[in-house]
């Protein structure tokens, strides 16, 4: 049995080379080319662009967007075991896929993509976060890729795009929503996963914005942030003691009530305190 680019169907493939998730790289398969490539349907027209991904595992996801028309595959693999089937996937695409072995962690992606590019992932739930922060809070803007398709914890992706004054909203809110416009697409729930995990994920597409919702410093808007979320039932005035010898002053130069909480100030908000931080 072949399935629609003449490859074994991935529960086959998992078979033959004795794939099994680990918990401790994060994996959770995604069988379904049904699934995956409604995934990569979600980045739109793929014809003439190189797409990265993060986590392949046994390749699903990235037989899926080159099913869907991606000029160019750039997948960064961890997980040695997974490299046998990718090789066979590149072999059925000859020139249209790269797999790079290695951790993302340890991979600039720019280094490897040219506009025009996507990111396209379900990425690896330990480190999905941090990933998503590292490529928003570059020191170059905008990057190479002009959206990123990626799939989340549930619980992560409302917090990527929860709004002021939801119990949800915070640090990754905020940053995300200064340089992207991110959107919920669809959930998927954990049956859809070999092995089931135990919560329900979440498919964002994140549209970068060539400029920045609002403009600030990097370094000042993740200080003003993190400072009034790490105490964030404290007034601002309280709170901000951490960044400023008088917070009254800072905020007053924001045009910020001091009795007010971080939960409900709005991004733009938190960067006229960044540039205010900044002048002081």
């Amino acid at each position: 049995m072949t399935t629609a680019d003449g490859l074994p169907p991935l529960r086959e493939v998992i078979a033959a080379h004795g794939l099994s998730a680990r918990r401790t790289l994060g994996q959770n398969f995604l069988l379904d080319l049904n699934l995956t490539r409604r995934i990569a349907r979600a980045a739109g027209d793929l014809s003439g662009c190189t797409v990265l991904e993060v986590g392949p595992g046994p390749g699903g996801l990235t037989r899926a967007l080159l099913i869907e028309g991606a000029k160019h595959v750039v997948a960064i693999e961890r997980d040695p075991r997974c490299l046998p089937a990718l090789d066979e996937i590149a072999a059925r695409w000859p020139g249209r896929l790269t797999v790079l072995a290695g951790d993302a962690l340890q991979i600039d992606p720019a280094r490897h993509l040219a506009p025009p590019a996507r990111i396209v992932a379900n990425l690896p739930y330990n480190i999905g976060t941090e990933l998503l922060v590292r490529w928003i809070a570059r020191p170059d803007w905008p990057p190479p890729w002009d959206s990123m398709v990626l799939m989340f914890q549930r619980e992560v992706a409302g917090r990527i795009v929860a709004a002021p004054g939801s119990r949800a909203y915070g640090r990754l809110s905020v940053l995300a929503q200064w340089r992207t416009d991110p959107r919920a697409v669809f959930d998927l729930p954990p049956a859809a996963f070999t092995p089931p995990p135990k919560v329900t994920s979440t498919v964002l597409r994140l549209r970068v914005r060539p400029d920045p919702a609002f403009p600030a410093r990097l370094e000042d808007l993740e200080r003003v942030v993190a400072a009034a979320f790490n105490q964030r039932r404290k007034m601002l005035r309280s709170s901000l003691a951490a960044v400023s010898r008088d917070p009254e002053a800072l905020l007053a130069r924001a045009g910020i009530d001091p009795r007010r909480r971080a939960e409900t100030l709005t991004p733009a908000e938190f960067g006229a305190l960044a540039r205010a931080l900044r002048e002081a």
